[in-house]
């Protein structure tokens, strides 16, 4: 995806964001919710169970009569799709020769017959263990995704990049959410330094399961600090503050601060440059390892759009939540 910066975009069909398949043709090798996963897949040498040779991701059998073999994915969050990642690692003589994927919009039941798809990826050839990622263009909310392989074999990563579709309309102003959080739209678009952890963690539903599913900076060695630039799924006044370092423990930051600012215009690009006078939303804090720790933010800041985390030195944290209320967009 050489135009755009996909780590910057939310992966739709996430696990951990709720996403699965509902429907598979075939999984006789390797179960169809393992190309779902959002670690890198693995090789393990010389495994095998009853269906024979373990592989991480979806493998079907090979096909001795006319067709293909397909996987319904319910995504995570439902979003407008910026582009797919399909990815053949470690599958060489066994991965599929093409693939395309079919989309739908059914937020309230699965798809049954009646449900009309439409193809947003045509049908593209694939290599052996290789990492194939597919910009497409779409202005509209997708809630399913059908994967088509032709005619059969193994796909160890899917992966659907997308901003998250929420319809603010029916949610309650007065309510209290987790603005930054993926499932609401939020998405980290900047920072620093992500070595160890990716940024896009700080904003997945739930706790950290270890170290890596969090982001996490390499150990500074010059002067200054690391931070972390994130976006609101929606304008909103900021409550509370929650900071997650959970399985950091040697390696948290000593402490951090956060900015914040309602931006309008400019890019992702350029988010950085407008930070650097971005006022205060939350004033140093000391933190501690492995907890989640809560802080008030400032009163009577406004509404805000973006969010700067800035930590000091160095390190990781695993979840940022910042409850507030959503507010409307400025005309």
């Amino acid at each position: 995806m050489a135009t755009k910066q996909y780590n910057r975009l939310v992966n739709l069909a996430d696990a951990r964001l709720g996403a699965r398949a509902i429907y598979v043709t075939d999984d006789w090798f390797a179960e169809v919710n393992r190309m779902l996963d959002p670690t890198p897949p693995v090789w393990k040498e010389g495994v095998y169970d009853e269906a024979g040779k373990w592989m991480d991701g979806w493998e079907s059998r090979r096909k001795r009569f006319e067709g293909y073999d397909y996987a319904v994915v319910k995504l995570g969050v439902a979003g407008m799709i910026e582009a797919f990642e399909i990815n053949t690692n470690f599958f060489t003589g066994n991965y599929p020769p093409s693939a395309s994927v079919d989309v739908c919009y059914s937020p309230d039941k699965d798809p049954d017959a009646d449900t009309q798809w439409f193809p947003l990826l045509p049908s593209v050839p694939l290599s052996g263990d290789s990492e194939h990622l597919f910009e497409v263009s779409s202005d509209q909310p997708w809630s399913h995704a059908r994967l088509n392989i032709f005619p059969d074999g193994g796909i160890a990563r899917f992966r659907v990049y997308g901003r998250p579709y929420i319809d603010w309309a029916n949610v309650d102003a007065n309510e209290s959410i987790d603005l930054v959080s993926a499932l609401n739209g939020g998405r980290a678009i900047s920072c620093s330094d992500e070595h160890f952890g990716k940024m896009g963690n700080l904003t997945n539903p739930g706790r950290g399961i270890n170290m890596g599913d969090g982001w996490e900076t390499a150990r500074r060695r010059t002067p200054g600090y690391d931070w972390v630039i994130l976006e609101l799924g929606c304008p909103g006044e900021i409550d509370e503050i929650e900071i997650d370092t959970a399985h950091f423990k040697g390696n948290f930051p000593d402490s951090c601060d956060i900015q914040a600012a309602y931006v309008q215009g400019g890019t992702d690009d350029q988010i950085a440059t407008q930070s650097l006078f971005w006022r205060t939303l939350l004033p140093n804090q000391k933190l501690k390892a492995d907890c989640i720790q809560r802080f008030k933010a400032e009163a009577d800041f406004g509404v805000i759009t973006h969010v700067k985390l800035n930590i000091h030195p160095d390190g990781g944290v695993s979840r940022l939540r910042l409850f507030g209320k959503p507010k409307a967009l400025k005309p």
